[in-house]
């Protein structure tokens, strides 16, 4: 039997070929944004979350944010490898009439909990998610993927104030640390240092690590269970366009589509990475 670490090193190959083919097909932005999160995906879905692809909607399943709804590709992908649609749909990804907006949707798309585009917005939710949780006394948590340029936005700061406050365990922000925003780096942009002590000093558990690691990542996520008053923050520490070695760190990939011999280029690497 395939391990769960297996198949989510497995899944993430898989994700990344989709992620460069539906940006390529709809000629849309933000493929280094989605690339930086495919590991941090995989691993939720194969192994964290406790979610059933054949009843997206059970009572009792975890609720997943991607706060930065513009690298939505990378979620679709993993759902769709996951068993929640038909992989083919993919196709239709950032296509008049499509469901699958070029920022993550809910609407018409299984496995989806909250839409997302304007930063600032999923860690508050996510946030009241996991307030009512343990008000009802219920298991479930609630997990968050934020970028660290988002972090900029004060109405996260609320959120985690509000989440230390409440002494919110069942939720669990990972922070895709990759270090580049929009039109430049985190630290020319608004330096977020020292990134940790801001978050200790909300009063949440602080994790950092290797957010391209599946071991490590396995390992951070099963850490944040034990905190027992705490929210948890997994401060994973990415790159940019991770996969693809002419897309990493370059913040040319925020907004370049992969056309031409670009993206032949691409998915000649990708496809190496899948046979080895």
């Amino acid at each position: 039997m395939i391990s769960q670490q297996a198949q989510s090193i497995e899944l993430a190959k898989k994700v990344r070929k989709h992620v460069v083919q539906m940006t390529h097909r709809g000629n849309s932005s933000h493929v280094g944004s989605a690339l930086s999160i495919v590991d941090i995906l995989s691993v939720l879905y194969s192994e964290t979350l406790n979610i059933d692809p054949k009843t997206p909607e059970m009572n009792n399943r975890d609720i997943f944010i991607l706060s930065k709804g513009h690298a939505g590709a990378a979620v679709y992908a993993t759902l769709a490898e996951s068993g929640y649609f038909d992989v083919a749909i993919l196709n239709d990804h950032y296509q008049n009439g499509s469901t699958l907006s070029g920022h993550v949707s809910h609407k018409g798309n299984p496995g989806v909990d909250f839409s997302t585009g304007s930063l600032g917005h999923g860690l508050g939710v996510g946030a009241g998610f996991a307030y009512n949780f343990l008000r009802k006394r219920n298991a479930r948590r609630a997990f968050v993927v934020l970028s660290d340029g988002e972090c900029d936005e004060g109405s996260n700061w609320e959120a985690i104030m509000f989440a230390g406050h409440h002494n919110l365990n069942n939720l669990t922000a990972i922070v895709d640390y990759n270090k580049i925003q929009s039109l430049a780096s985190t630290r020319e942009t608004l330096d977020l240092e020292p990134f940790a002590d801001k978050w200790l000093a909300f009063n949440w558990a602080v994790h950092e690590c290797n957010g391209h690691s599946h071991d490590d990542l396995s390992n951070t996520l099963k850490s944040t269970k034990l905190e027992q008053h705490k929210p948890s923050v997994i401060i994973a520490h990415t790159t940019k366009g991770k996969g693809v070695s002419f897309m990493e760190n370059s913040v040319l990939w925020h907004y370049r589509s992969p056309q031409g011999d670009e993206f032949k280029a691409a998915m000649t690497e990708l496809n190496e990475q899948e046979t080895d």
